[in-house]
């Protein structure tokens, strides 16, 4: 499994650095298992960097997970640093469709409880499901993406790795 990791400056977004982890694959596809599977790699590419990050913007789920306790959670917890899921699909909850306009969102709900946040990016773009991952409350985690969003409707910083990982594989 490949994982790629993009460290931003938070006042410009602009990317400071890129690393990049290759791991033999230990762990079949599991819906709501990814930290399982991807973790490893993502842990060790973040501990390439030269600079110790803020603060972790993973793409997939924080709280937003069956077990509330999703890939975002795995990584926060084993560095202990501040993370945030941001996931572009929903695993568990009901939502209330948020308004069309960028900044717009509303609870994402599971068993009673709100777990996160469905986040418009873009002016009537899809949502993207952003919930807390560690040491961090919902209103910090939406107003964190909402600061990472540039050009696109996927966060910068995600949107980098993303590309990153994809230039790798060929």
């Amino acid at each position: 499994v490949a994982a790629a990791v993009c460290l931003y400056s938070f006042s410009d977004l602009t990317c400071l650095e890129r690393t990049a982890d290759i791991q033999e694959l230990r762990f079949p596809y599991v819906p709501g298992y990814l930290a399982f599977r991807e973790g490893p790699a993502i842990i060790a590419a973040i501990k390439k960097l030269t600079q110790k990050p803020d603060i972790i913007l993973v793409d997939g789920q924080g709280i937003a997970h069956p077990r509330r306790f999703g890939i975002a959670c795995h990584i926060g917890v084993q560095l202990d640093i501040p993370t945030i899921g941001c996931a572009k699909t929903r695993l568990v909850g009901d939502y209330r469709e948020p308004g069309v306009r960028k900044g717009s969102w509303s609870d994402l709900n599971y068993e009673g409880d709100v777990i996160g946040a469905v986040l418009r990016t873009k002016d009537g773009v899809r949502p993207l499901f952003v919930s807390p991952g560690h040491c961090i409350d919902k209103e910090g985690s939406v107003r964190f993406v909402l600061s990472c969003v540039g050009s696109y409707r996927i966060p910068e910083p995600i949107r980098c790795a993303d590309v990153y990982s994809r230039s790798m594989k060929k």
